[in-house]
């Protein structure tokens, strides 16, 4: 597609889009030179700021990369997927793979340095994921999924708590399928209800070392669940 002038609207956007296009459409492969800024902004219509911003998008999404004193040039021809995206598309078991990884050592902080407020958290948490049992599968993951969340905030770790939160759209529907497929609650409705209570235990207690098997150990056996289904 022939680059043209564009319509006022929001322009960063329109620009942004219109430089892609080109990109992705394969009229700047990879290793090309663009234009200018002036030439860009006056083939497209706008002002060099406007292109500006347009650049930066394209580099934030790994496209273009801007070289002191040489000009910008493309370096991929399809953009980078941010992280939320990856884990959209990817396996439920690889997601739950990197969920253990991050949550054991949650636990293992948790339990090091947990408060007052985080202990109630917690015994809130294990309660209501106690009365979910009686409910349907999805809210009795949403509660099991609820008290994950207290024990990794009790962590205070905002890069850990900000990783899980991002698990949690795909672990949320692989858990509700397995319970779903495998008929689990219907032979044991109170599902990891006596691992839940001794990890919350153990980290009410301060002992990091039981609280991170506990949970390791409960993680490996969900885990071994989904590699079945």
């Amino acid at each position: 597609m022939p680059l043209g002038a564009l319509r006022p609207s929001p322009l960063v956007e329109q620009a942004t889009q219109h430089l892609r296009d080109q990109i992705t459409g394969g009229q700047w492969p990879v290793g090309t030179k663009l234009p200018a800024e002036t030439a860009l902004a006056k083939t497209l219509g706008v002002g060099r700021s406007t292109v500006r911003e347009a650049l930066r998008a394209l580099a934030g999404a790994g496209l273009v990369q801007a070289r002191q004193g040489a000009g910008v040039f493309v370096i991929a021809t399809e953009p980078e997927e941010d992280w939320p995206t990856r884990l959209r598309r990817a396996a439920v078991t690889d997601v739950y793979e990197v969920r253990m990884l991050v949550e054991v050592q949650a636990a293992r902080l948790a339990a090091q340095r947990r408060t007052k407020a985080d202990i109630a958290a917690m015994r809130a948490a294990l309660e209501a994921r106690r009365a979910a049992a009686a409910g349907d599968d999805a809210g009795f993951v949403d509660a099991d999924i609820a008290l994950h969340t207290a024990v990794v905030t009790a962590a205070h770790n905002p890069v850990l708590s900000d990783l899980f939160v991002e698990f949690v759209p795909a672990l949320r529907t692989g858990l509700i399928d397995l319970l779903d497929i495998l008929d689990l609650r219907t032979h044991e409705p109170q599902h990891g209800d006596a691992a839940h209570e001794a990890l919350v235990r153990a980290v009410e207690r301060g002992d990091a070392d039981t609280a991170s098997s506990t949970l390791q150990a409960e993680l490996e056996g969900t885990l071994a669940r989904l590699y079945r289904l």
